[in-house]
């Protein structure tokens, strides 16, 4: 009986070891060789796909990039652009948060990246289409990545540790329910981020108010 045949190897193949491997052990241990005998082939034929460690990292990047979900952009959506932005800022904070290893390279910007710049331009269109004015626009789209990403590098929660005896109230006294801050991760943390999303939207729904009342003050003194 013949054997059966080792799937080809391909950039989704190559791609999904690499996402797997950041996301267990980190950026540091991604190597070719590393990558080779994750996927039981010979280094050399990695670069048939990409040429270096770094284009792997960007595509795994590009990867992550691609799970964001852009629906609430599409010209055809109902919501406005406030609950565009929440509806975006969560799904972009939910597939970081899911890979956090690989936010470092995100973080760099999109760069070339395909999917990355979709996102950018997505988000940037329909601001746009919005009113808010192109260079008011592209401020948002940074402000948001910075908001998000900053959210997804670390766990405010994890920060604490769950031994009561290292706040001692003589010299920590409002840090009394610190210990259980860690077992409480998933809510406190959601929780921040929503504060601060709603925070931010808020803040953002005024200068929005402001510019519109301006616009349509300047527009009816002519």
């Amino acid at each position: 009986m013949a054997r059966p045949r080792k799937p080809l190897l391909s950039r989704d193949r190559i791609v999904g070891a690499a996402s797997a491997l950041v996301d267990a052990e980190g950026l540091d241990a991604v190597s070719t060789r590393r990558l080779a005998a994750e996927l039981g082939v010979s280094g050399p034929s990695l670069y048939n796909h990409f040429r270096n460690k770094d284009e792997i990292l960007e595509a795994v990047a590009d990867s992550i990039s691609a799970q964001v979900d852009l629906s609430m952009f599409d010209q055809d959506d109902s919501r406005d652009w406030r609950t565009a932005l929440h509806d975006w800022a969560v799904s972009y904070r939910a597939a970081l948060a899911a890979h956090p290893h690989i936010v470092p390279v995100l973080a760099r910007g999109p760069g070339r990246r395909p999917a990355g710049l979709k996102v950018a331009d997505a988000a940037f269109g329909a601001m746009v289409r919005a009113g808010w004015p192109p260079a008011q626009a592209t401020h948002i789209g940074a402000l948001m990545r910075y908001f998000v990403m900053g959210s997804a590098l670390g766990s405010f929660a994890l920060g604490f540790v769950d031994d009561e005896t290292a706040y001692d109230p003589a010299d920590y006294p409002h840090l009394g329910q610190a210990h259980l801050l860690a077992e409480r991760q998933e809510k406190v943390d959601e929780g921040a981020f929503e504060t601060g999303l709603r925070a931010l939207l808020d803040g953002l729904a005024v200068q929005y108010e402001t510019g519109i009342r301006t616009e349509a003050s300047a527009t009816a003194e002519q």
